[in-house]
């Protein structure tokens, strides 16, 4: 048995040792919950901004159940690699998590603070300090988005500055676009191709869309960020093109 999942480690890719996990091999599973115990830990130590103690800190527990959640829901279709999905969800796990204990500690002073009116704080205040918590983690989690969008793009030899410079600067041309984006997208075979091999399928589009060739050509780098958004789970940049081409 050791041997035969040895062999099944060094023959299989990472993502072909996912997809044997999901299909009900408890020992990749577990073997890929322990081999990527530091890597888990240093993407939760990211969040907690301190060491973590990989015997002791509920925090890398979640982090654990959260690689173990991505092992069940990724998707190689989509044309990330596993240890960049698995990274965004142990982040967005962990640091729900923290929220979470931020809001009982938060009331459980809030019950302290009845019994004893005299130290009661305002709760206009008490409002406010919630509402900041709530923008300063929404705006963690579009930082986490936006660095893990720039080390995407850095593969397709792009860049954020370049994307700006290339984006459509009308309206109707950056819908057009993000339509065809979403053709691409919707499309398995068009997408894988334009994934792996980083460049647009011209002839193919051509006569799918309502689209010139000339268009097409001048908008394949904004067209092709749009489809890594697209292909990835990122929750705030999808708001940026959420309803258009639909």
């Amino acid at each position: 048995m050791i041997r035969s999942l040895f062999d099944k480690k060094t023959d299989t890719s990472l993502n072909e040792q996912v997809t044997l996990a999901q299909a009900g091999d408890e020992e990749i599973r577990n073997h890929l919950l322990q081999q990527y115990q530091p890597f888990i830990a240093k993407n939760v130590s990211e969040v907690c901004k301190r060491y973590i103690d990989q015997h002791k800190d509920d925090e890398f527990s979640i982090g654990l159940m959260a690689f173990n959640e991505a092992i069940d829901s990724f998707s190689s279709q989509k044309g990330s690699s596993f240890l960049s999905f698995a990274r965004l969800v142990i982040k967005r796990k962990v640091i729900d998590f923290i929220r979470n204990e931020q809001r009982h500690l938060m009331a459980a002073s809030l019950d302290e603070d009845y019994e004893n009116e005299e130290q009661m704080e305002n709760p206009s205040e008490i409002t406010a300090a919630k509402e900041q918590y709530e923008r300063q983690t929404e705006a963690w989690y579009r930082r986490e988005e936006i660095k893990d969008f720039q080390l995407k793009l850095k593969q397709y030899k792009l860049s954020f500055k370049e994307l700006t410079e290339v984006s459509p600067q009308h309206r109707d041309a950056r819908e057009s676009a993000i339509r065809v984006a979403r053709v691409i997208y919707t499309d398995a075979e068009l997408r894988e191709q334009v994934l792996k091999k980083g460049r647009l399928p011209i002839k193919d589009l051509v006569g799918r869309v309502d689209v010139s060739k000339k268009t097409l050509e001048r908008n394949r780098k904004f067209i092709l960020a749009m489809v890594i958004i697209l292909s990835e789970e990122y929750v705030y940049l999808k708001d940026y093109i959420k309803g258009v081409g639909l």
